[in-house]
């Protein structure tokens, strides 16, 4: 008979194992962990959603009145720094200046071309200046002769103070010359005064650029007649001679609409880039408010001023403008 120890593996391997629950054994492992994966999930997800639930409840706890009552909060205040409108304008010069004779003439020559740059004090056009010089010369003699009539006034007023102090000659006629050395120092006044004037003529004959600029308009040439008046018509004498004005002091022009008015003061930081650029960036600031309106159209002309422009900010082009909300104005 043999030992139990013996009988003991024969008896092991005789027993039968169905071929689906080895399958079972294989998969366990993997079940195992999708399913510990899913819990993980679910509690991840009721966390989250207990955190937000809480916040939204505090938050609207804080924003109850005493009555309980939940009432709306406000937004946030805009920050300093944003653009609070964009609207599209022209550039201009600060000041257009449009030189004019001040009396009616001839041009005998302009020095200048449509875009030349001067400088203020440089002749830029003469007139026809032959009827002002022959005044001028011809004051001069009427000077120097009232000159030798006040020398010969003077002289007979002396003969007659020691005519008159030695009783040979009467008062009266110390009177008379000395009324005669009187109107002769006023001759000389009226003629200097006519001096002055065919002088001053003279000069402004010889025109003179009054600022630093460039020149944006020709308007005569040589040979043309030229007057401060208009007479009328299209076919009358020109009554400027050149335009002219400083391009390094640029403002841009805007129609705003009286809907953003209250977007707007005085001095406010703005953003400038030409539409022909529109990699360009220039600052800026509100130099004019006009004090009027135009009831037509609805709108307030507002001028920015351009700080340090260059030769891209060329006059009449239109430019976009970005006003920029200040420390102030965002309180």
């Amino acid at each position: 008979m043999s030992s139990p120890s013996q009988q003991g593996p024969p008896a092991l391997s005789r027993l039968p194992i169905a071929p689906e629950k080895k399958s079972r054994r294989k998969t366990g492992p993997l079940m195992l962990f999708l399913l510990v994966v899913l819990i993980i999930a679910v509690i991840g997800g009721v966390f989250v959603y207990t955190t937000n639930e809480r916040g939204s409840f505090l938050l609207a706890k804080t924003s109850e009145p005493t009555g309980g009552q939940p009432v709306a909060q406000p937004p946030a205040p805009p920050k300093p720094g944003d653009v609070v409108l964009t609207v599209s304008g022209y550039v201009i010069p600060r000041e257009r200046i449009e030189i004019s004779p001040r009396f009616q003439a001839t041009v005998i020559w302009i020095g200048v071309h449509k875009g030349d740059r001067v400088k203020k004090g440089d002749v830029i056009v003469r007139l026809d200046d032959a009827e002002y010089r022959a005044k001028v010369l011809e004051s001069e003699g009427n000077l120097a002769r009232a000159q030798a009539d006040l020398a010969n006034a003077e002289a007979n007023l002396k003969r007659q103070h020691v005519l008159s102090s030695k009783n040979i000659d009467s008062e009266r006629a110390l009177d008379d010359a000395r009324r005669a050395r009187d109107m002769a120092l006023a001759q000389i006044t009226v003629v200097q005064g006519q001096l002055a004037y065919a002088r001053t003529y003279l000069e402004w004959c010889t025109i003179r650029a009054p600022i630093n600029g460039t020149i944006l308009e020709k308007l005569v040439e040589s040979d043309e007649l030229v007057t401060p008046m208009t007479f009328g018509g299209t076919h009358g004498p020109s009554t400027a001679l050149v335009s002219m004005a400083d391009l390094t002091d640029l403002q841009v022009e805007i129609d705003l609409n009286e809907a953003d008015l209250a977007k707007i003061h005085p001095k406010q930081r703005c953003r400038i880039s030409p539409e022909a650029y529109p990699d360009k960036r220039y600052n800026g600031y509100v130099a004019e408010i006009a004090p009027e309106a135009n009831r037509q159209k609805g709108t307030l002309q507002i001028k920015v001023q351009v700080e340090q422009p260059d030769s891209f900010m060329t006059p009449e082009l239109s430019a976009k403008v970005d006003f920029i909300r200040d420390a102030t104005a965002a309180r």
